[in-house]
């Protein structure tokens, strides 16, 4: 049984970066790859155990080494995105980004042969057969099991500003959903998945996981597929929240981001902070407004006394952090906008090859 262990919470800060890209042909569509570049050849140099497939076979993981500080985390991060782009074309494929491949219709696409996926495609059915997402997650080191607990909590009110940065999945099997991220929401249509809960503390969550593997709800701790989570076999938070990025400096500024709220929240848990009691229903509404609305979005506020702008939070968030990046996407071209304004202008082959890396 596959599950986690307080002991694992051993270093605070580190990093890991998990991204989910299509492979596609030579005109940007989505297309089978992940046999020939996981499991027919050997992945190289960096890549080396830390490529992966997901559930189709268009879609591939890359995983990073544990990156021991932020300032690293630019120069890992391109290492291993030119390596990945690079042994594609050795066999004829390259790599798009985002959080849905407008051009993906799942129908059309095969699904991976791996027992671990055809187990979750037996039990979960159709939510799971039309699951062509792509995420990005960010894990961060926490050298103590219940203080990550603790800020797994805390920072579930924060995702839904970062889903509305990086909103970049308007098209779904092939037409527009209306949604900014409708990645997001796709995903929610599995079990175990969206915003959790609140847990009092690393025993209970570990308790949690148990239970749902001795029930025969999961296979393994791994699909537990929230929005944050304490992470039991990494020693980490994983944060789960934004859809794919081409762009790698999108990528970094939410890295930026996740370690510095993680950092700031474990300094309130050692300083005897009290948690805040969220209603999960109210976490839920931001979600949905950050989904559908993306830049547009606006939240209702922390002490529930009205609602705040994407912008406000943005601009008090790079205040109170110290971080700019967020901020720069703010004041960007959403990629839900891009993705329209391309293919309005110049059609659906110009939006795909605008996604290729």
């Amino acid at each position: 049984m596959e599950t986690g262990s307080a002991e694992r919470f051993e270093r605070m800060g580190t990093l890991g970066i998990e991204e989910e890209f299509f492979v596609v042909d030579g005109a940007g569509r989505p297309v089978s790859g992940t046999d020939d570049l996981v499991y027919a050849n050997d992945p190289p140099g960096i890549l080396t155990e830390r490529l992966d497939h997901e559930l189709f076979k268009c879609v591939i993981e890359t995983q990073t080494p544990v990156i021991e500080s932020l300032s690293e985390a630019g120069d890992v991060l391109g290492e291993v995105r030119e390596t990945l782009v690079a042994y594609a074309a050795e066999y004829g494929y390259r790599i798009a980004a985002a959080g849905l491949h407008p051009a993906a219709k799942w129908r059309e696409l095969e699904h991976a042969e791996k027992p671990r996926y055809r187990a979750q495609l037996d039990r979960i059915q159709y939510p799971q057969h039309r699951n062509t997402t792509a995420g990005l997650h960010v894990h961060v080191g926490v050298d103590d099991a219940d203080k990550a607990t603790w800020i797994a909590n805390e920072i579930r009110w924060f995702l839904p500003i970062m889903l509305a940065l990086s909103a970049n999945s308007p098209y779904w099997n092939g037409f527009d959903t209306g949604l900014a991220s409708a990645r997001a929401k796709v995903f929610e249509g599995l079990p175990n998945t969206g915003m959790p809960t609140a847990f009092s503390d690393f025993e209970e969550f570990a308790a949690f996981e148990r239970l749902m593997v001795e029930q025969g709800s999961i296979n393994d701790r791994g699909e537990l597929w929230y929005d944050v989570r304490p992470h039991s076999g990494h020693g980490t938070v994983e944060v789960r929240t934004p859809d794919g990025q081409a762009d790698p400096e999108y990528v970094l500024a939410f890295v930026e981001y996740v370690h510095a709220l993680v950092m700031d929240l474990a300094q309130r848990y050692e300083a005897g902070a009290d948690g805040h009691d969220h209603r999960r229903e109210l976490l839920d509404e931001n979600k949905w407004r950050a989904m559908r609305h993306g830049h547009g979005a606006s939240f209702v506020d922390r002490d529930r006394s009205g609602v705040v702008s994407l912008g406000e939070v943005v601009a008090r968030e790079c205040d109170r952090l110290g971080v700019e990046g967020i901020g720069r996407i703010y004041d960007a071209e959403s990629g839900a906008a891009r993705q329209r304004r391309i293919r309005e202008e110049s059609g659906p082959e110009a939006l795909y090859e605008s996604l290729v890396l």
